[in-house]
């Protein structure tokens, strides 16, 4: 199955391989399941799956208690679906399982109405922005990286000081998730 073009809930945001996006993902309406360090293991650990199989090449990337922000490229088809439907689909099972082990009367909150699952973690129509750019590229990046020091957040003073984030591998060098491609090797 050749898929090129992908396209996405309601807002109609089309992503195509090997082209780069500015991505929003938002946990089911706003609920803070990412507050903790676990949930942010959960995703970065398939990140870097994906990462390491080439499936996707990350540029730039924030996790914050109910949303995350990630520029990205697809390369290639993870078996049969999406890098993206497998992310939300793999970091599902993980947020469900930690839940069941260790808070499961939070459970409720995630309950779906839908025959498809029983939970839902992920809100469905996240947003594809089209990186076409060094600019849009640099743009997209610095919003990334100062979502962390946003006033209603206030998470850190600097944004290389915010863990999850790709803002230290920009300042430093140090890519400690081992998961970043600078972009200026892209545009």
């Amino acid at each position: 199955m050749n898929i090129k073009e992908l396209k996405y809930g309601t807002r109609n945001s089309k992503m195509l391989l090997d082209e780069v996006y500015f991505w929003s993902d938002t946990i089911k309406e706003w609920k803070r399941l990412l507050h903790n360090d676990i949930g942010k293991k959960i995703i970065i650990e398939c990140w870097q799956n994906l990462v390491r199989r080439n499936k996707i090449r990350i540029y730039g990337f924030v996790i914050m208690p109910n949303h995350l922000h990630v520029i990205w490229e697809m390369i290639s088809i993870n078996g049969k679906e999406i890098p993206y439907a497998s992310v939300n689909k793999y970091t599902s099972h993980q947020f469900l399982d930690h839940l069941q082990k260790s808070l499961p009367e939070t459970l409720t909150q995630y309950k779906a109405v839908t025959q498809e699952r029983e939970h839902r973690f992920w809100q469905r129509d996240g947003l594809a922005i089209h990186v076409d750019s060094k600019n849009k590229a640099e743009q997209k990046l610095d919003y990334t990286h100062l979502n962390p020091l946003q006033k209603h957040w206030n998470l850190v003073a600097k944004p290389e000081d915010y863990h999850w984030s790709s803002a230290k591998f920009y300042e430093t060098g140090v890519d400690e998730f081992r998961i970043i491609t600078d972009y200026r090797e892209r545009f």
